[in-house]
């Protein structure tokens, strides 16, 4: 193997390529990047027990001189990349043993890994793809995946739940103590799906579309989701189990809403919180900020917490608007209700109780398809 191309280009297509690098795997072939060139194109391609990613570069800046395969140490060669200066990049095998590294006047040389042990991976485009806008499907993960659960106790909760229920993509993610649901329109005619990513997949697939704002394609595979855009296929491996049905666990009624500047209400539970106690309740799975909620006699909402170690804080807030001036006071997990408030771009947001110890709701003026719950914390 034998290639030039543009510093950048490769920069480029490398950072993606990083977010299907493991950190650490017992197969030390992994931890490589597989990189094989045709007579015309450049594939290189990562793999970890989630992830698979590859990138086809056909740049007019490549030049082959001499088509070929190596797998070489990923982290030090895309360090190594992004610390070279050179406009112009040469690439090439030395008596199979090392890669050569050519750039300007400077030369480095890695030991690289056989070929013929890196594991084939299937990047397989199935039939009747769904076509969907990156912005959108960067909105999705954003407003769901924070509310995952982070403990592998129930597997199937660290995913994100995607179901297409008569035209409607629903994406569902939860922890058993709070929920995110998001519902976006699509094609009515397309067929029903009802699959779980995890999250660390979607984390890693929100990264490498950050700045992509066209379509991408979406392979539905029996165990395993492929992403396709530019010149890049994100692949990941699908969560086992059946997903919780979820619809049971909001409200249909509501006798109090109470609706917040949205930024107002976030810089005011920031700053309460800061004293809160943390919840060690051995059933959770996480420790967190705990804070009350009360509807004062005066139609004021006070935002407070007592610790016995710190001190207290309170608060008080007018809200801009009130349906029920009955007395409830509701205790919650300051740092659930932050992430939910930061998932709405709506300038004002809505709680929706339903009483002290059930779950309550939030949603936004433009958000008409988001929807946060969050299980209250028994005060008593």
């Amino acid at each position: 193997m034998n290639i030039s191309i543009d510093r950048e280009i490769l920069l480029e297509n490398l950072n993606t390529i990083a977010r299907g690098l493991p950190v650490r795997s017992p197969m030390p072939i992994l931890t490589g990047i597989k990189m094989y060139a045709t007579d015309t194109d450049l594939y290189m391609t990562s793999s970890n027990s989630d992830i698979s990613v590859e990138v086809v570069i056909n740049d007019q800046s490549l030049v082959i001189q001499q088509p070929g395969q190596t797998v070489v140490p990923g982290k030090v060669f895309i360090d190594i990349i992004r610390k070279i200066n050179s406009k112009k990049i040469n690439l090439y095998l030395s008596d199979d043993k090392v890669l050569v590294i050519k750039a300007d006047r400077g030369e480095y040389k890695l030991q690289i890994m056989d070929p013929v042990d890196y594991p084939k991976i299937d990047f397989v485009l199935h039939e009747n793809p769904l076509v969907i806008d990156a912005d959108v499907l960067k909105g999705v993960i954003r407003e769901t995946v924070f509310a995952t659960a982070t403990s592998e106790k129930k597997p199937i909760l660290t995913g994100v739940n995607l179901k297409n229920v008569g035209g409607k993509l629903i994406a569902t993610a939860t922890d058993s103590f709070r929920l995110s649901q998001k519902v976006v329109a699509i094609d009515p005619e397309y067929k029903d799906f009802n699959i779980t990513v995890p999250n660390k997949s979607f984390d890693e697939l929100l990264k490498a579309i950050d700045q992509y704002g066209e379509r991408v394609t979406l392979y539905f595979g029996t165990n395993k989701l492929l992403v396709s855009f530019k010149n890049i296929s994100f692949q990941t491996r699908l969560l086992d189990g059946n997903y919780p049905d979820t619809s049971r666990l909001i409200p249909a009624e509501f006798p109090i809403v109470l609706k917040f500047n949205k930024d107002e209400l976030v810089e005011a539970v920031e700053r309460v919180s800061l004293l809160s106690p943390r919840d060690k309740a051995t059933d959770r799975e996480i420790t967190y900020s705990i804070i009350k909620l009360s509807i004062k006699k005066d139609r004021i909402i006070e935002i407070s917490t007592t610790n016995a170690a710190v001190g207290d804080a309170k608060e008080e807030l007018i809200p801009t608007s009130i349906d029920s001036a009955n007395p409830i006071t509701i205790g919650f997990s300051s740092r659930y209700l932050i992430e939910a408030l930061r998932s709405f771009i709506s300038t004002e947001v809505s709680l929706n109780l339903s009483g002290a110890i059930r779950p309550f709701i939030i949603r936004g003026d433009r958000d008409a398809n988001l929807t946060q719950l969050i299980l209250p914390v028994n005060m008593e």
